[in-house]
């Protein structure tokens, strides 16, 4: 990773450390490379960094509201897109009962995070039981379905021509976050083989967003075994363990979930705030400038975000300041609660997001008013 002109420099007044002890009466803004990773710089302001009086033009902030898409789809190629580059396609899938083909994916791995819903994931591999919070990665070519006990609300997100693999965690070690024996792969049980029927079945494979129609007069999900290192694996929020430290405001890169080729995914799970008396107990402010930010939430009290619900995404081009809500920041170092209440799902994305063509009245169109005070 590059790690810019290494140029450490202290300019005016400003605070010995990082997100801690700030200047009385001064905000502090971080302006950071890489999503986080790499090099950065905290400035110190006297007036909140996201106190706009009005706003232009596409970096604006934005919030979707996914549980107003209505629609539902038998088949997850319909579900509804939300945002996408050539690296990434991110989308929300309603659904409900048993899928009526098969489907495969050949443009990519597909990350499923079940989001309301509970039932059956069939695929080439196995059978595993898939149910509320949790990941499902499918490496790209396999073949799969589901079967949901009624309703159901999935986020899909796309590893357009890549894969996904697990973070580096150096000094935390290989079991910091969650453990690797965590990951659950699917089972060739008798409820797998009880759905190796003879009766016809249809695959809709998707490359590159087109879809090609296979019939087969039996059910292709038959096999008998497996051995390798390459299957799709299930992880659940709740085996999530996150990293904390009582005395400095972590960044979100610490939450990394998933790594893949141009983003990551991260989750944020419920975790005691900081204790120390000068370190900020909220997100700091900060301009992401390489990576767009796209955060799904999923259920709880989302502390740095107002009037924020479930299934609802805010949107965050790279190039703008944005931080904690006005309310949150009265909290910044005297919350009123010692522990957060939240799930959410989080992607930074090396590259520009596009905004996909969602139904009226999915947006949150004051959204970039919500940062101001009055």
């Amino acid at each position: 990773m590059k790690s810019g002109i290494p140029l450490p420099r202290t300019e005016g007044i400003s605070s010995r450390q990082a997100h801690c002890d700030l200047p009385e009466g001064t905000f502090e803004r971080e302006m950071g490379r890489e999503g986080f990773f790499g090099p950065s710089t905290q400035l110190y302001h006297r007036h909140p960094p996201t106190g706009w009086s009005d706003w232009e033009g596409p970096l604006r902030p934005r919030a979707f509201d996914l549980g107003r898409i209505a629609e539902r789809a038998a088949c997850p190629w319909d579900a509804a897109l939300v945002l996408h580059n050539d690296h990434v396609r991110y989308r929300f899938w309603r659904t409900a009962g048993a899928m009526e083909t098969l489907v495969r994916n050949g443009d990519g791995d597909e990350l499923i995070f079940v989001h309301e819903g509970a039932g059956e994931l069939f695929c080439d591999f196995g059978h595993l039981t898939i149910a509320e919070g949790d990941y499902v990665i499918l490496p790209r070519g396999t073949m799969w379905r589901t079967e949901f006990q009624g309703k159901a609300a999935c986020l899909l997100i796309e590893a357009t021509n890549g894969a996904y693999r697990l973070p580096e965690k150096g000094l935390l070690g290989p079991q910091a976050i969650f453990d690797p024996a965590a990951l659950d792969t699917p089972r060739i049980d008798e409820a797998f083989k009880a759905q190796q029927t003879e009766e016809p079945w249809k695959l809709r494979i998707k490359r590159r967003n087109v879809l090609s129609t296979v019939t087969y007069p039996f059910n292709p999900l038959d096999a008998i075994g497996w051995h390798g290192e390459l299957a799709p694996v299930r992880l659940n929020v709740s085996d999530i363990r996150p990293v904390m430290s009582h005395r400095y405001h972590l960044p979100p890169s610490v939450h990394t979930t998933f790594l893949a080729d141009r983003f990551v995914v991260c989750t944020f799970c419920p975790r005691p705030l900081e204790s120390d008396p000068g370190t900020l107990k909220v997100p700091f402010f900060h301009n992401n400038d390489d990576y767009d930010e796209a955060i799904f939430y999923h259920k709880g009290d989302f502390f740095s975000r107002d009037n924020i619900g479930p299934a609802m995404v805010t949107f965050h081009p790279c190039g703008f300041t944005h931080g904690p809500h006005p309310k949150a920041l009265q909290g910044a170092f005297k919350p009123k609660r010692t522990a957060t209440d939240e799930y959410a799902v989080m992607v930074d994305a090396r590259d520009a997001l596009d905004i996909g063509p969602l139904a009226e009245g999915v947006e949150n169109v004051d959204y970039v008013n919500s940062w101001n005070p009055g």
